[in-house]
């Protein structure tokens, strides 16, 4: 049946099907003749329908729905593409990993226009209900988040199917905290050189990766410094050299015994400038697994400690700084570029301190003031950190 077109039409064409319904079509930006994604009762639903379009198309909110019909399949191994750039490698293997094995297999053949919130729910419950942790539900989700939101960005879709979802909660799990005394029996009970790195975790408040991949230019002894500019990651059992989370490299000094005790090591190491601090008996560069199982935790063990792992010495020492010198410090010595960081995974309240706020206020509710405390200030707490290897 042919076009019909009413002297009151400006845009777009109307026709009426076999079935009764009508059709319509309108030109895209481009001069392109598109139908209407649905059929109309009247002409004047299709009337309607096209003034819609038209104010769309003139206030630039038009989408060309061929865009909307690209698989997710297709739109994230391009937005990959794209990205990986600018991702650390183990980054890079993390986002390829979800998916493949997470996002694609359930949605990778639908359309990017055809995703709805519920679709997306539907996919977070099939994941809970496949026994999927909650940290790798959320990490799926976070990079399905991604590809979506990019196919916004990119004129792909009007808006991302990846909103108003409930997500499975995290388990609420704390650091353990160690006080400097703790961290020293552990030091003093590792193997050498392994105390040393140990000891970088504890009192420069270095992530593994950080310390793995210190090399001997790093160590400024005279000065008491170290450069904290390259961290070693495994991504799909390769080993890979890269810059440091969040790309903060950071100079930090550290105490005169952890200095000379660097300073010692340094004298033994073989090679360049560029020599690995700590290394495998044979050379290499140490694994997060096996370094864990050979050194860390026997000297945990041998310390009298349980439950404790690397990153805990790390948010010891982002506690103890905190809790002497402020968040911002604290901030600097971890690497975080937000404090907020620091603040919400790695400072917490130190053991005794609440005992003595509250005799502090039992003060200024009385009205006196305790001179002599207030003049000796934290010296007359007792946390043992004379007895670190190294002070903060």
């Amino acid at each position: 049946m042919a076009w019909k077109r009413k002297s009151r039409r400006n845009f777009g064409r109307v026709r009426k099907l076999p079935s009764g319904r009508y059709q319509a079509r309108y030109p895209g930006p481009d001069g392109v003749l598109r139908p209407a994604d649905r059929t109309f009762a009247t002409t004047t639903d299709a009337d309607r329908w096209l003034s819609k379009k038209r104010i769309e198309i003139e206030d630039g909110r038009w989408l060309d729905p061929v865009e909307g019909q690209t698989t997710v399949r297709d739109w994230s191994a391009r937005w990959l593409a794209a990205v990986s750039p600018q991702l650390k490698h183990k980054t890079q293997a993390s986002y390829r990993s979800l998916i493949n094995s997470l996002i694609n297999p359930a949605l990778g053949d639908r359309e990017l226009s055809s995703l709805r919130p519920i679709a997306i729910t539907e996919w977070v419950a099939s994941m809970n209900a496949k026994g999927l942790s909650a940290s790798r539900i959320r990490q799926a989700y976070r990079v399905l988040s991604q590809v979506m939101r990019s196919a916004v960005e990119n004129d792909m879709i009007a808006q991302t199917p990846c909103r108003g979802v409930r997500l499975p909660r995290m388990p609420q799990t704390e650091p353990h905290i160690l006080t400097p005394l703790e961290a020293s029996r552990v030091v003093r009970s590792a193997d050498k050189p392994h105390d040393l790195l140990i000891a970088l975790l504890a009192y420069a408040g270095l992530r593994v990766g950080e310390a793995f991949a210190l090399r001997r230019v790093d160590i400024d002894a005279a000065g008491g410094f170290v450069l904290v500019d390259e961290n070693l990651a495994e991504a799909n059992g390769k080993l890979v050299f890269d810059t440091p989370k969040t790309h903060q490299k950071r100079l930090l000094r550290i105490g005169p015994s952890l200095v000379k005790r660097l300073a010692a090591h340094l004298a033994t190491l073989p090679g360049s400038d560029d020599a690995l601090l700590f290394t495998t008996p044979a050379g290499k560069p140490l694994r997060y697994n096996q370094w864990r199982k050979a050194y860390f935790d026997p000297a945990v063990e041998a310390a009298g400690l349980t439950d404790v792992t690397p990153h805990d010495l790390r948010a010891s020492h982002g506690t103890w700084v905190a809790d002497k010198y402020g968040v911002m410090t604290a901030a600097h010595r971890l690497g975080h570029s937000n404090a907020s960081v620091t603040t919400r995974h790695y400072a917490r309240p130190v053991a005794g301190r609440d005992d003595q706020v509250a005799a502090a206020s039992d003060a200024w509710f009385s009205g006196h003031d305790h001179e002599q405390g207030a003049r000796s200030g934290h010296d007359d707490d007792d946390d043992g950190s004379s007895g670190a290897l190294v002070p903060v």
